[in-house]
């Protein structure tokens, strides 16, 4: 019976469970990546990243021999208890937990399983270049300043105050074309007047003799 048992059997009985954790386990520091499925990654990630928690905070041999053989009392291979405290134990000094990164594949042919790649996050170079770059760019980027208003009007009213003096002359022109084709047209009028005023005083001598 499996109650309150809560993690998942993965179809195997308890011994074949852990030597296959343990296997996989070892290949996986070994290797820092392997393909397997979802289910399984997610059963490994519960079973290695405690042992890896065991290489930190060492500060006597006698710390790290024990730790070493507790180690080795789960994985049950000396090459990947040497890998971890020698190789993989100073590159996670710092970081607090999270050393395993799952990344989906989809899913197998023949049983549609979803498939995946667990591997140790500190040994993806492509994924550690990327960040360091994408930190770069953010540390380099810089605020720009924002234009004052004044200096965004003051332009725009310069432009304003030439379109508007521009508008002003030109019809100062016409209107002067105007006067001097009024005063051109008003000249040949005064002859006539001239010529009407004449008319009258001739009229008017005409009328004194009879009276």
């Amino acid at each position: 019976m499996r109650h309150r048992k809560k993690f998942n059997h993965l179809g195997r009985t308890s011994a074949h469970r852990k030597a296959m954790l343990a296997n996989m386990a070892s290949s996986l520091l070994v290797h820092k990546r392997i393909k397997t499925t979802v289910a399984k990654a997610k059963a490994l990630r519960m079973y290695v990243e405690p042992l890896i928690t065991k290489t930190k905070g060492l500060s006597t041999v006698g710390e790290k021999t024990h730790a070493q053989r507790v180690v080795f009392s789960y994985l049950q291979n000396k090459e990947a208890v040497k890998e971890l405290f020698t190789e993989i134990a100073p590159k996670v000094a710092d970081r607090p937990g999270g050393y395993t990164r799952i990344l989906k594949l989809g899913n197998r042919l023949g049983d549609n399983a979803e498939m995946c790649y667990i591997e140790l996050v500190d040994y993806n170079e492509n994924m550690l270049s990327a960040s360091k770059s994408a930190a770069e760019k953010k540390k380099t980027t810089r605020r720009g300043r924002r234009k004052k208003t004044a200096d965004v009007v003051a332009p725009a009213s310069e432009a304003a105050a030439t379109a508007t003096a521009e508008a002003t002359e030109a019809p100062a022109t016409d209107e002067k074309a105007e006067d001097t084709t009024e005063v051109k047209a008003e000249e040949p009028t005064e002859a006539p007047a001239d010529e009407a005023k004449e008319e009258k005083s001739e009229e008017d001598t005409k009328a004194d003799p009879k009276e």
